[in-house]
């Protein structure tokens, strides 16, 4: 009997890897990762805002770019750590951390969305401004209905709109790698092979965001189903 206990008993190996599972390390890793490209941009394209000219931008425009580069580096670094099991039964981290993800999330959006609005840019880049302007209302509604949701206390809701949310602020990861995918084999692209391009990027992460909550909804079924075994 005592053997059968041993033998049923965790390794330290075990426990470790369950350990480190639990803490989200390695989806933490990828995630900031993943931020890190359109960071890195973000703050080129700030120190590229601080040394043109007064005139050359329109007041409104500047702090538009501004706060999006600061909010959206915000959102997408502290946001990784939300994907942590172990952080997120921690109630007092969670709360913390959304009552300044969910400010910065909407900043990021709206920004975006203003900046694809009054677009200034060569007429061949208006493709590209109009896929990011579906993108950031995407993002801007997925807000929405996160914050309605965890008023009305559905977790499960929240969790699953704030994950579309997140994926969609994350996607200039994975459209640099798109980027790269594409053009290292097939050489440069247009502006409008571009917008497609950042499209794609969208797209993928949208997937990977559905795929995520299913999976989620799956093993919360599992979990009820194994303790009404128990139970009955």
């Amino acid at each position: 009997m005592s053997q059968q206990m041993k033998a049923a008993r965790p390794s330290v190996e075990q426990r470790e890897e369950r350990r480190r599972a639990k803490s989200g390390w390695l989806a933490i890793t990828g995630l900031l990762l993943l931020s890190a490209l359109p960071v890195l941009g973000g703050v080129l394209r700030l120190r590229e805002v601080s040394a043109e000219p007064a005139e050359t931008l329109l007041l409104a425009s500047t702090v538009a770019i501004v706060a999006h580069i600061v909010a959206m580096t915000a959102y997408c670094v502290l946001g990784a750590f939300q994907f942590s099991p172990a952080l997120r039964t921690r109630r007092g981290w969670h709360r913390i951390a959304g009552r300044a993800l969910i400010p910065a999330g909407f900043i990021a959006a709206i920004s975006a969305a203003w900046l694809a609005v009054f677009f200034g840019g060569p007429p061949d880049e208006l493709a590209l401004a109009m896929v990011r302007l579906v993108f950031a209302v995407a993002m801007t509604l997925f807000l929405v209905r996160a914050v309605i949701a965890i008023r009305r206390r559905d977790f499960v809701a929240h969790g699953a709109w704030m994950t579309r949310a997140y994926a969609t602020a994350v996607s200039g990861g994975t459209q640099a790698l798109v980027f790269a995918l594409w053009t290292i084999p097939l050489g440069e692209v247009d502006a409008f092979g571009e917008a497609w391009l950042v499209a794609v990027g969208f797209v993928i992460n949208s997937i990977v965001a559905e795929l995520l909550i299913r999976r989620r909804s799956v093993l919360r079924t599992r979990g009820v189903s194994r303790r009404g075994a128990l139970v009955s």
